[in-house]
């Protein structure tokens, strides 16, 4: 795949991604979506689903037969996809957000390549943000260069996470949560995984843990480890698995700060 390849496919996929913006904010503006829970009390619109399809057809128009995992058009496979080429797309990052008036909402779509994640794009049209990479490019923000924070020590470290939408699943988070409210700076939960990493790798935070879905975090991996962000696992990785595609307990952080993160998130898991 040659960088010219690559860097086709990022500005077709911020061309869509843009798009699938403008649908979000038309949609929030006319206030005539309807609303319901998905399994585990998840909440989804019919601009989820329309958002999706949107992206879908976008997708096989400039990718024909490239394979597309996404939450709303097939979820139930999401681990077991087995293609060359893959898109990971999540319409809409942070539903509850969007429902709720809310501006940390996202369009996020990855793409991978034998089971590397190499172009990145998550759009948050409410903030007017487009964060984008591609493999060996670098990582940018409405085409300016970003990079983490210089953060060096725990005790100066803002941390993002978010939690799991079933009660029952949150109270084995609470030693995470406590340790890193005593050891850290201070906590944010905005809602939108892919806006959190995002965020890691310009310096806005500077740590993310949280174990999520494909969708939520491909795309915003790319760009973390493209901006020169740490981008890791807490624990092994199952070896049937890509590594960039296995959601669980991920750790993106400022590079200064990232074994001392896992080693407190750890340590909070085994008390």
């Amino acid at each position: 795949m040659t960088e010219h390849t690559l860097q086709a496919r990022l500005s077709l996929t911020i061309k869509i991604a843009e798009e699938a913006g403008q649908m979000i904010i038309n949609a929030r503006e006319q206030q005539g979506f309807s609303q319901r829970l998905k399994k585990d009390n998840e909440l989804v619109t019919d601009v989820d689903v329309a958002v999706d399809k949107l992206i879908s057809q976008r997708l096989e128009e400039h990718f024909p037969g490239e394979a597309r995992l996404s939450e709303e058009l097939a979820p139930e496979s999401a681990l077991h996809v087995e293609a060359p080429q893959l898109w990971v797309v999540d319409p809409i990052d942070g539903t509850v957000n969007f429902a709720q008036g809310l501006r940390h909402v996202a369009v996020s779509i990855g793409w991978m390549e034998d089971g590397v994640a190499k172009v990145g794009v998550v759009h948050a049209p409410f903030l007017g943000e487009t964060f984008s990479a591609a493999e060996g490019c670098g990582s940018f923000c409405n085409g300016h260069p970003i990079k983490p924070s210089d953060a060096d020590v725990l005790g100066s470290t803002l941390v993002g996470t978010g939690f799991p939408y079933r009660k029952e699943a949150r109270k084995r988070l609470l030693k995470r949560l406590d340790a890193v409210l005593t050891h850290c700076q201070d906590i944010r939960r905005n809602g939108a995984a892919a806006l959190d990493i995002c965020d890691v790798a310009c310096g806005r935070l500077d740590a993310y843990y949280e174990t999520v879905s494909p969708w939520d975090f491909v795309a915003g991996w790319v760009i973390a480890r493209e901006a020169g962000a740490s981008v890791g696992h807490l624990y092994q990785v199952p070896s049937s698995v890509p590594v960039d595609l296995y959601p669980d307990n991920l750790l993106v952080t400022a590079p200064g700060v990232h074994d001392a993160m896992r080693q407190l998130l750890l340590e909070a898991d085994q008390t």
